[in-house]
């Protein structure tokens, strides 16, 4: 098991017994924009708040991590509900094309895996994206510049989806208040 893996085993592992965390702000504040019915994937998953989100919805929801403690949370957490956890390396298996309605990845970088997502989505499918920028105020999240992203990349990365909601608030203005740190975004397949 490499260093990174071992890594987030032992963090999931530690929360396992704790309450999930709350669903992303991105998918909390557009929550009218989900689909009525359909196929939902959250994407690098963790201890899958986002993916309990989409089920309670009635959506039929997948849950993919590559840790086997975040995975085992979920199905822990998901009784009566139509979501199926998965242990799954996302970047060597990603999701096949045209196979959801909707993608939610939060706090997960690989930006080799972008045009496999944007193909993942049905027509008029939607894609949640949050996660941290180069930009930030705070400390909050990855040390490592390449696990944040620059202003306005992730447009960038995501040319084939038309945009619909994005947030990057940056440094600009009062930097006590706003939406720091991340970006927020959701887009869709269009045809």
């Amino acid at each position: 098991m490499s260093d990174w893996r071992a890594h987030w085993e032992a963090r999931w592992a530690q929360m396992r017994g704790e309450a999930p965390p709350a669903p992303a702000r991105v998918l909390e504040e557009n929550l009218h924009l989900l689909p009525p019915r359909g196929a939902a994937l959250d994407l690098a998953c963790g201890l899958g708040a986002n993916a309990l989100l989409l089920a309670g919805r009635g959506l039929e929801t997948w849950a993919w991590d590559w840790s086997e403690q975040a995975v085992a949370a979920v199905r822990a957490r998901a009784a009566g509900l139509t979501l199926e956890a998965q242990v799954r390396d996302v970047v060597a298996d990603p999701p096949e094309p045209e196979s959801f309605d909707v993608i939610v990845v939060v706090r997960f970088l690989e930006r080799g895996l972008m045009p496999a997502l944007q193909r993942a989505l049905r027509p008029g499918g939607l894609l949640f994206y949050q996660t941290f920028v180069q930009e930030a105020v705070s400390d909050r999240g990855p040390r490592r510049r390449r696990f944040r992203l620059a202003p306005n990349e992730l447009l960038s990365l995501l040319p084939d989806l038309r945009l619909v909601v994005y947030r990057e608030e940056g440094r600009l203005g009062d930097l006590a208040r706003g939406f720091r740190d991340e970006v927020l975004y959701i887009g869709q397949r269009v045809g």
